[in-house]
């Protein structure tokens, strides 16, 4: 029988929890990368051909940045995965250490959301 079973369990579902997370912010970012194509295909860009260039530059960090954020969330939930489970096994206490890199990525994919929503409504409105 494996000790602190319960709270290993709890910590790879967490794990997970974040994995998906990871996976489905790169996955928006390839969306955002090229949104300007699905525009395109929708007819919602019928009047403009394409987008202006600034538009597109901003379509395209925004969305190389949303890959790299996932990626930063894979290495960050290994990371975390693997001191929870240590600290799982450990037989001291000691207290849980903050979540600052927790709030810092939250922040930055608001910003990223906020970045987008501009983006959009700046292209409905010149469209």
């Amino acid at each position: 029988m494996i000790r602190n079973f319960r709270d290993h369990a709890a910590n790879e579902r967490t794990f997970l929890a974040w994995i998906r997370t990871a996976i489905a912010v790169m996955a928006f970012g390839f969306l955002i990368e090229r949104f300007d194509l699905m525009l395109k295909a929708a007819g919602l860009a019928a009047h403009a051909a394409t987008p202006p260039a600034p538009e597109r530059e901003l379509a395209n960090i925004a969305g190389i940045s949303a890959i790299v954020v996932g990626t930063a969330l894979f290495v960050l939930a290994t990371v975390r995965f693997l001191r929870n489970a240590t600290m799982i096994d450990n037989e001291e206490q000691r207290p849980v250490p903050g979540s600052r890199l927790d709030i810092v990525l939250g922040g930055l994919l608001s910003v990223m959301g906020i970045a987008l929503l501009v983006y959009l409504s700046h292209l409905y409105t010149v469209a």
